[in-house]
């Protein structure tokens, strides 16, 4: 008798301690959203105690004084310039970068500042709070926290934007696909494009990239609201048309106690490690255009340059975290 050929099921990507419906086509964006924030299970509404060496990932604020410093800098100015006296931290994490904020202001303009924090994360919340104690005043939202400002405030993130939920796509040779999970890996085919320049590039077939479409949604929810200030923007990332030099598979990865883990080991613990992507800056801009122009685009090398010391190498080695990562400030229009 003839042997008959069996279709070989794709192997599941997503682990079995999954806790939402695995019968459910999930788009990525959407899987990375339940996995980071979903309030019950999410990443950031439960998991995270912690950041730096007892965490899973450390920030640059826990490396060096030095971020600390630039950042009072540019909100001194920034406050004087714009006559504002409301300074929102968006992502604050434990709290570590906004005390260090506040304690380099110079004394009067430290004595005006309001600080606003703008958090969802109860256990981050917490930890911020045991820091900053009643110096700040704490939002859901950008949407709140800039009501409360009357539309003028200045802003700035470090290491908060990247933790928006991504879309993934892959570029094929009659166009382009895009990951969805059922809960296996399903690339299907793209009946339309988001708004990002990365489409604008000629990749070669095969190369995987990631758009920060819910960013773009989160900026044009508020930026119509900002009447008046700046906002200072800190993440790992680069211009489009090299934030893929020699990364064929995209720059998604996860985190999980100090281990940077990619490939399928970023479907292994939904909710318990976070997930990342690298920032296209390009997109940024050009996504605030309408409400904010840029003052300007430059390295955290360059940024860090008048206040880091010899101790700070690791964070200005153009070749890693000084050139990894970028800083854009903008204004409203």
């Amino acid at each position: 008798m003839e042997g008959r050929m069996h279709p070989v099921k794709p192997r599941p990507m997503i682990s079995s301690n999954w806790p939402w419906n695995t019968q459910e086509c999930l788009r990525f964006d959407r899987f990375m959203e339940l996995a980071l924030h979903d309030p019950e299970r999410g990443y950031y509404a439960r998991r995270i105690r912690g950041v730096g060496r007892g965490g899973d990932f450390t920030t640059t604020p826990m490396l060096t004084p030095a971020l600390g410093k630039a950042v009072a800098a540019w909100a001194a100015g920034a406050m004087k310039a714009t006559r504002c006296r409301d300074l929102i931290e968006l992502g604050p994490g434990e709290g570590v970068l906004a005390a260090a904020v506040m304690k380099q202001l110079p004394w009067w303009p430290r004595m005006r500042t309001r600080l606003h924090l703008v958090e969802r994360s109860a256990p981050l919340r917490e930890k911020q709070a045991a820091l900053l104690g009643r110096r700040a005043v704490w939002h859901d939202s950008v949407e709140s926290a800039l009501e409360a400002c009357g539309g003028k405030a200045c802003l700035y993130s470090n290491e908060f934007a990247d933790a928006f939920p991504v879309r993934r796509f892959r570029r094929e040779a009659d166009g382009w696909s895009e990951l969805f999970l059922r809960p296996a890996e399903d690339w299907q085919t793209c009946d339309g494009l988001p708004d990002s320049s990365l489409f604008e590039i000629p990749y070669p077939a095969g190369q995987m990239i990631e758009v920060a479409e819910s960013y773009r949604d989160w900026l044009r929810g508020w930026l119509p609201r900002w009447k008046t200030g700046r906002m200072l923007t800190i993440d790992y990332g680069a211009e489009a048309g090299t934030l893929y030099h020699r990364r064929p598979r995209g720059s998604l990865r996860a985190y999980l106690m100090q281990q940077r883990i990619e490939g399928p080991g970023i479907y292994e613990n939904p909710g318990r490690q976070d997930l990342t992507a690298d920032l296209n800056f390009n997109d940024l801009e050009r996504w605030s255009a309408p409400w904010a122009e840029t003052l300007r685009l430059e390295s955290q090398r360059e940024f860090l340059r008048s206040f880091a010391g010899p101790e700070d190498a690791a964070v200005m080695d153009e070749h890693g975290a000084g050139g990894a990562f970028r800083v854009l400030e903008q204004r409203v229009k």
